[in-house]
């Protein structure tokens, strides 16, 4: 199956602090598999009663391929925002009576975002997948779903998610080896996530194919949140 995914504002971020948020410049395997299963109506939170979740432990195990449509001019940009936020040690604990409550420590943060995101899903077919995700798309699932679909941050929306027979020319990214030579662009992109041990979290390198094909190369296919023994 291959989904085109549209976004006017999209972000992709990694665990990371300080006032520079960086975004990955494309959907990372660990947010499309997010999207695929919630398409789906499969859930794939535990611990909901707990202040952080967790992925599930049996959640499908999918093979996907991901790439920028060819000629999208996708961009990453930046933004300045306030942080609003309870510091760590002693810092500004001069300001804390005078917000009553409220997090009395704001810095000013700039936040990369991806402007004109356009992208190809590929996925590889999981016991009955395609029809429940084409169901989902058409508001038919009578599965109890949780919240709207969403570019990496909870504010920004899809514009458009098309199931499609054949993808366009696309940018895919292809997983680069230990002993691959250096390619332009290449860039760490999340596999699977553990928001609790964020040293379990996996990644891995990789880096657009510089002529764009219209099916992914062997490469470009990764298994996510992991292979399946």
């Amino acid at each position: 199956m291959w989904l085109r995914v549209r976004a006017p504002f999209a972000a992709y971020r990694g665990f990371q602090a300080g006032v520079y948020r960086s975004t990955m410049p494309v959907m990372p395997p660990s947010a499309a598999l997010g999207l695929v299963l919630n398409l789906a109506g499969i859930e794939m939170r535990t611990g909901l009663e707990q202040v952080t979740t967790q992925i599930r432990q049996d959640i499908p195990h999918l093979e996907l391929a991901i790439g920028a449509v060819d000629g999208s001019e996708s961009e990453i940009s930046t933004l300045y925002q306030q942080l609003h936020s309870y510091p760590v040690g002693s810092s500004g604990k001069e300001l804390k009576e005078k917000t009553h409550g409220a997090k009395y420590w704001i810095v000013p943060v700039r936040r990369e975002l991806i402007v004109g995101l356009d992208i190809i899903i590929g996925i590889r077919e999981f016991e009955g997948l395609f029809e429940r995700i084409r169901q989902g798309l058409r508001g038919e699932l009578n599965d109890r779903r949780y919240g709207l679909p969403f570019a990496g941050d909870n504010n920004f929306l899809f514009d458009r998610i098309d199931v499609m027979d054949s993808p366009l020319l696309t940018h895919w990214y292809e997983k680069m080896e230990v002993d691959s030579e250096p390619r332009k662009r290449s860039q760490r992109l999340t596999v699977g996530i553990d928001r609790l041990d964020n040293s379990k979290t996996t990644s891995h390198l990789f880096a657009p194919i510089s002529e764009p094909s219209i099916y992914p190369p062997l490469n470009a296919w990764i298994w996510t949140p992991k292979k399946p023994d």
